[in-house]
């Protein structure tokens, strides 16, 4: 049977991509209301991906509409970008792993290894994860557009 993200194991997620944005954009996040992921499509075009092992495995995503992502890019690098191009794949899978790590600290009794970020680009694409772990998603408004975080996290200990 498959079980759900506790909220002692989704928090530390969503106050690590809070603070991400606001000590790397300057910008103040709101999360919204929290929802179990019941299948593998996601509604966005750019989605930075984080696998976790040791302790617990899962995985943690951020998931983008792509005018969201190109404006998110931009604010990170301090410069317009138009496309989806390198440089986005480069800086979403920078903020996947900056979330997962600034996370790790909070969850640090699973000694969790965070993998290097794999980068998705594609309308409507498909992220599958651990068949045992049904995903928690918590929507983020920004100013730049609304963007997903979507967590899969079990214990192993």
């Amino acid at each position: 049977m498959a079980s759900t993200v506790r909220v002692e194991h989704i928090n530390p997620f969503v106050v690590a991509t809070m603070e991400t944005f606001r000590t790397m954009m300057k910008t103040e996040i709101k999360p919204g209301k929290v929802t179990l992921k019941k299948d593998s499509k996601l509604l966005s075009d750019v989605s930075g991906i984080i696998g976790l092992s040791g302790g617990a495995k899962g995985s943690v995503i951020l998931s983008f509409p792509r005018i969201a992502a190109l404006k998110v890019v931009s604010q990170f690098v301090g410069m317009k970008v138009v496309a989806l191009d390198d440089m986005v794949t480069d800086a979403i899978g920078e903020l996947a792993n900056i979330v997962a790590g600034a996370a790790k600290r909070d969850l640090a009794q699973y000694k969790i290894n965070i993998s290097l970020p794999t980068v998705v680009i594609g309308a409507g694409h498909e992220v599958g994860g651990p068949k045992d772990i049904i995903p928690m998603l918590v929507p983020f408004d920004t100013p730049f557009g609304e963007f997903s975080l979507i967590v899969s996290f079990k214990s192993e200990i």
